[in-house]
């Protein structure tokens, strides 16, 4: 398992592209979250603002790019024929498996950690001149604070499971443009058609059931009684999914030949 995870990780950090893609995590979601945080505004107390949340919008974005970096790390290898080469280095797909999802997940962890607290940084630094202050009932942004630390928490946890979810998928369908569309189907159909929907218990399940509607109610710091479903419940529904793509994933590596 040790050779097989270096292995991974010499095939991930030596890949220029997937270098760049993971500067563009950091850059997207800070970036985004930054301009969300500077155009919004509170004028007056209880005005119904989640800052901690404005300020994380950028993980919307920052998540096409773990997904890309996630499905490139097997569609290339199927595309060029290398994976017959790791295949006849670890016959044990099982390991090559559980060797790519660990490489994937430390260095999302690791980026997704510093997208995230950049992210809160501007908004600690913007949200008092926006209207977020103790006079308004919003405390300064800190990592003492409860809610605050769970939504910082959740988002990078959100951001692996987006990793392992598209991992998944790639290993499914064994192409790279096919997963990437399958992925950013799965993310943001699912709220356009509870846009869409008129019944509104309609709605509330397709929030509850869509892996990104679900999986980003742990940024919420206001008003979370009223969430479709619950911060950690939500995030939940986001592991089951990417759980489900590992398993299929996995079952094609194991049945299929490369």
């Amino acid at each position: 398992m040790r050779r097989a995870w270096h292995a991974e990780w010499t095939k991930l950090r030596t890949d220029a592209g997937n270098a760049w893609l993971a500067l563009g995590v950091l850059v997207l979601t800070v970036a985004v979250g930054a301009g969300v945080a500077m155009t919004s505004r509170c004028d007056a107390a209880d005005c119904g603002g989640d800052p901690v949340r404005l300020c994380l919008t950028g993980v919307m974005a920052g998540q096409a790019a773990v997904g890309t970096v996630a499905v490139l790390s097997v569609g290339n290898e199927y595309g060029t024929g290398m994976m017959r080469t790791t295949l006849t280095a670890v016959p044990r797909r099982l390991t090559v498996l559980c060797a790519k999802a660990a490489v994937l997940t430390a260095v999302t962890l690791a980026t997704a950690t510093a997208a995230v607290l950049g992210s809160l940084l501007v908004g600690r630094l913007v949200g008092p001149g926006r209207g977020f202050t103790p006079e308004h009932g919003y405390p300064a942004l800190s990592l003492t604070d409860g809610p605050t630390l769970r939504a910082a928490a959740g988002s990078v946890l959100y951001l692996a499971l987006i990793g392992l979810l598209s991992l998944g998928l790639a290993l499914a369908v064994r192409d790279s443009a096919t997963a990437i569309g399958i992925v950013l189907a799965l993310l943001f159909v699912f709220p356009i058609l509870a846009r869409v929907v008129a019944d509104p218990d309609w709605q509330r399940h397709l929030q509850q059931f869509a892996p990104m509607t679900a999986g980003l109610a742990v940024q919420s710091t206001v008003g979370t009684d009223r969430l479709p479903i619950g911060p950690w419940q939500g995030l939940g529904v986001l592991a089951l999914w990417a759980g489900a793509a590992l398993t299929a994933g996995g079952r094609s590596l194991r049945t299929r030949d490369a």
